[in-house]
């Protein structure tokens, strides 16, 4: 359920920064879209798409600012650009397509218990990590296959 624009001006104000129309939009592309993981260049593309007139360096900058405020998480898979997706406060994990750049997100209790496990056994304690498997996709029925 999208949230209203007092919602997203809450939680960029929660944040720290000022609620922006600029910022406004972009936390709207991120909470109503399907695509979870968003390059700057996708996130302009959908305002463009919406009539906004907000610049590929607006974007940027916005997004660099939600990620330090902790709006957004950041990755970088395999095609080396910068990936964002809303940070919504649990941990997940990214199986990420070779051929067609798909991202699924999972979790799994036993993979997080062997990380910890590992790390304790060599004398650290986890504090954060990052895990992305690239594969190819085998389904016959893939919608994201050309």
């Amino acid at each position: 359920m999208p949230s209203s624009v007092k919602d997203q001006t809450s939680d960029i104000k929660n944040s720290g920064l000022k609620a922006t129309l600029p910022r406004i939009k972009i936390l709207e592309i991120f909470q109503r879209s399907a695509q979870r993981h968003m390059t700057a260049e996708d996130v302009y593309k959908a305002l463009l798409g919406e009539g906004a007139d907000i610049g590929l360096a607006t974007v940027y900058r916005v997004l660099q600012q939600f990620e330090q405020a902790g709006l957004l998480s950041r990755n970088h898979f395999e095609t080396g650009k910068a990936v964002y997706e809303l940070n919504e406060g649990h941990h997940h994990d990214h199986l990420v397509c070779l051929n067609c750049g798909k991202v699924e997100e999972f979790y799994d209790a036993d993979i997080e218990a062997r990380q910890h496990a590992i790390a304790g056994e060599r004398g650290f304690r986890l504090q954060e990590h990052s895990l992305a498997l690239y594969a190819t996709c085998v389904k016959a029925d893939c919608p994201s296959k050309a």
